[in-house]
């Protein structure tokens, strides 16, 4: 197996085999994911691209990959880091992790110290690494150093849709476009997660998919009952054109979010957003439903979080982190607004949370 180094931008270095495109020099910021299962959803993710992911579980790969369980058209994450990579047998038809990797040509590292690396994010905060190949070892330090920070990355163009899309068909395994829509909704493509639209199409809700540049002239007068706006990567502090057309849109027709989304709602509200010193990022956060006083656990994925303090009067606080006591959702029932900073759709992850599409569909409904 060809060895490799995995390099922090922090100086750390880490030694390992690398496997997938193992040719490559990849950067990217550096991410820890705290699920047991579901790395296949989690690399076709879209809200990844950019990030190299760190599994903090020590065994990835065991059950293989199966097409019909990805997120997007393909892996988003700019590689993947593991403990140890399974290389046993699958059942028929699935591939493994390495033969995947490979032929997206994306970088992969085993055998690193995958604790260490999780204590020094945990510590340290997220931030860029590389992958090189051992040859490549003296090449690595003035390619790191060149790699842009996160916050200066245009993250979102290579994921989402460029035109309208009325119905999106889902690939085998997800809904169907309902044949008698109750609702029709306008939904920005950010980097939308498949199963997020599979959620809709299962209550009867049909969708147009807007791309990231859209106005509020797309959306008004247009017969829609919501402007949703998805997931994403990057920095919501970023998309200022895409906050004012939201900004417009508010107090004319419904508007909810889930993740990226949730945060261009703080700032079209009025608020703002921070980044975390490592972010959520797993799919086993606990959320307290301060409505009703129950918790439930829930599938993360964002390095970025609302300053409720920001807000302004008549924003009300929605759900909380039951670990941290960060903002997890707001709402504002008078302007019928309301979003979710958690993905409700886990996949992977718990389904607690999939009540959170029928509150939304509620805001149409009132």
């Amino acid at each position: 197996m060809q060895q490799g180094y995995l390099i922090l931008s922090s100086g750390e270095v880490f030694k390992g085999r690398l496997f997938g495109s193992t040719t490559a020099m990849t950067a990217g910021e550096l991410v820890f994911n705290t699920s047991m299962s579901g790395y296949p959803e989690i690399l076709t993710d879209p809200s990844y691209n950019g990030q190299i992911v760190l599994f903090t579980y020590p065994l990835i790969g065991n059950y293989g990959w199966d097409g019909t369980w990805s997120e997007s058209g393909g892996i988003k994450a700019s590689a993947a880091v593991v403990k140890r990579l399974y290389r046993g047998p699958l059942p028929p038809g699935r591939m493994s992790l390495d033969e995947v990797l490979c032929q997206a040509g994306v970088a992969g590292i085993e055998g690193v110290d995958t604790r260490a690396l999780t204590l020094s994010i945990r510590d340290k905060g997220a931030r860029n690494a590389v992958i090189c190949p051992e040859d490549r070892l003296d090449e690595a330090s003035s390619f790191l150093a060149s790699f842009p920070d996160i916050t200066q990355r245009d993250l979102i163009a290579s994921v989402a849709v460029t035109e309208r899309v009325r119905d999106p068909e889902l690939p085998e395994g997800f809904a169907k476009v309902p044949a008698s829509a109750r609702h029709r909704i306008a939904l920005v493509d950010f980097g939308i997660k498949t199963s997020i639209i599979s959620c809709f199409y299962e209550r009867g809700v049909a969708v147009d998919l807007l791309p990231p540049d859209f106005k509020a002239e797309d959306v008004l007068g247009k017969g829609y009952g919501m402007l949703f706006l998805s997931n994403g990567p990057g920095d919501p502090a970023r998309l200022t054109d895409q906050v004012a057309q939201v900004a417009r849109c508010i107090t004319k027709i419904p508007v909810c979010g889930i993740c990226l989304g949730h945060q261009l709602i703080t700032w079209a509200l009025g608020g703002r957003t921070v980044k975390m010193v490592y972010g959520h990022h797993g799919g086993n956060q606990p959320v307290k439903d301060l409505d009703t006083g129950k918790s439930f656990v829930s599938a993360q994925n964002h390095n970025y979080m609302s300053d409720m303090d920001s807000l302004p009067k008549g924003v009300r606080l929605w759900f909380t982190n039951a670990n941290d006591g960060t903002v997890e959702g707001i709402y504002d029932e008078e302007r019928r607004v309301r979003s979710v900073q958690f993905h409700p759709e886990a996949c992977p992850g718990p389904h607690d949370g999939r009540w959170i599409f029928d509150a939304f569909i509620k805001e149409m409904e009132r």
